[in-house]
């Protein structure tokens, strides 16, 4: 099925995509959850649900599950990726989080249709864009 108007193709060339990728540090903080049961989330605050064998797991803003008195362990940054990569596309998650686990970062990868998103730890946000905006000027370090 074609989409009239959706440019469905992303991006698959590994030099073009850690050249064009423009992180995007998205503002608060947000946590994991994991739950049976989503029929108490609103569904427009729940930025993304996996269904696991094990239970959903949701990212919520941390305000939003702190206003339902959600406990959890972690808070996490958003880092955006704003290429369109493909989901065909080879490398990509392996050059970048390759690069922040040399410098002793944690990192959660989603993969949107559109773009990847990567979780970070609030303290490691600021240096996470350094090294994925050092990728645009062909520095891998």
């Amino acid at each position: 099925m074609v989409l009239e108007g959706i440019n469905m193709n992303g991006e698959q060339n590994l030099e073009k995509l850690l050249k064009t990728m423009k992180p995007k540090l998205n503002p608060g903080e947000y946590i994991f959850y994991t739950t049976g049961d989503i029929a108490g989330f609103d569904p427009s605050n729940i930025v993304m649900l996996f269904r696991e064998e094990e239970g959903n797991t949701l990212i919520l803003e941390k305000v939003y599950a702190d206003s339902l008195d959600i406990a959890y362990h972690s808070t996490f940054s958003w880092i955006t990726l704003s290429v369109h990569s493909s989901l065909e596309a080879v490398g990509l998650t392996a050059a970048f989080s390759t690069a922040l686990a040399a410098k002793k970062i944690s990192c959660n990868v989603v993969a949107g249709f559109y773009h990847d998103h990567i979780f970070v730890g609030p303290k490691d946000a600021e240096k996470a864009m350094e090294i994925l905006e050092r990728f645009s000027e062909g520095d891998k370090r």
